[in-house]
């Protein structure tokens, strides 16, 4: 079995998106680091929009089911990290920008 790339796990994460904002995890910023064992481990560093989002543990859900798909993943774990805080002016893709309405 091969060892997944973190490209291969990004991949599998932009289908994901915010329930409330309809824009991908990962144009969002809120994927902070994917770090991969060589034991097929994966594990996932993201943030939310907010600490009280209300979809939190959806999004935490569903990130750890897309990346459970990938080949090679043995495990998966989701760490939700707070720092730095999410800021889309800094984080967001320019394409998530635009949607946003940010400038």
């Amino acid at each position: 079995m091969t060892t997944p790339t973190k490209e291969q796990i990004l991949e599998a994460l932009k289908p994901v998106q915010d329930p409330e904002i309809r824009i991908g995890i990962v144009n969002l910023g809120l994927i902070y680091d994917v770090l991969i064992e060589e034991s097929g481990k994966v594990q996932v560093k993201m943030t939310l929009t907010t600490p009280a989002c209300p979809y939190g543990e959806m999004l935490v859900t569903m990130t750890h089911r897309a990346v459970e798909k990938v080949p090679g993943v043995a495990e998966v774990e989701v760490v939700l990290i707070w720092d730095p805080p999410w800021d889309p002016k800094e984080m967001c893709t320019d394409a998530a920008k635009d949607q946003l309405g940010i400038w």
